[in-house]
């Protein structure tokens, strides 16, 4: 009924969310097991801050996750020729090959100067390829050592910084 006459008297949508848009992309490391350890599901909280998110396979087994088959949007290459503006490394299946991949990544994103967000497992990772201790449930690694992240509103401002 409303949609027949041009009123302004329709139904109004309050509450309405609206996607944050995009303001960076930063490579998510896929990772059989996924975990970011006790700050949870870190991903919403990433896209809030209008991250966008692009997959980086380690491997075939790396791109299931929960059932659903993920799709690599990105690759090494992004990182060397600087398409991406940061690496987030979440914790996950050790075996050998897949840490090795994650090992290569990280080890690119320093050279490339890109900061490092790491979580659970991936901080001990991080750490070595950096040279410095970390020992949190997650981190962000930079050429000038790394900065713990205790909780959501620590990443919040980690990533805010990233320009």
């Amino acid at each position: 009924m409303y949609a027949q006459n041009k009123s302004s008297a329709g139904p109004r949508r309050t509450g309405y969310n609206r996607p944050v848009p995009t303001r960076l992309r930063m490579g998510l490391v896929m990772r059989r097991d996924m975990t970011f350890g006790a700050l949870g599901d870190v991903e919403g909280a990433l896209r809030a801050e209008g991250v966008g998110l692009a997959p980086i396979s380690t491997g075939d087994a790396s791109l299931m996750a929960g059932g659903v088959t993920v799709l690599a949007t990105a690759t090494a290459k992004d990182i060397a020729e600087g398409r991406l503006k940061g690496l987030i490394v979440p914790g996950g299946s050790i075996d050998e090959a897949s840490v090795a991949a994650v090992r290569s990544l990280i080890d690119l994103a320093r050279t490339s100067g890109l900061k490092v967000i790491a979580f659970a497992d991936g901080v001990a990772l991080a750490a070595a390829s950096f040279g410095v201790t970390a020992e949190a449930d997650g981190a962000v690694f930079e050429a000038g050592g790394a900065t713990p992240l205790t909780e959501r509103a620590d990443l919040t401002k980690a990533v805010a910084a990233i320009v």
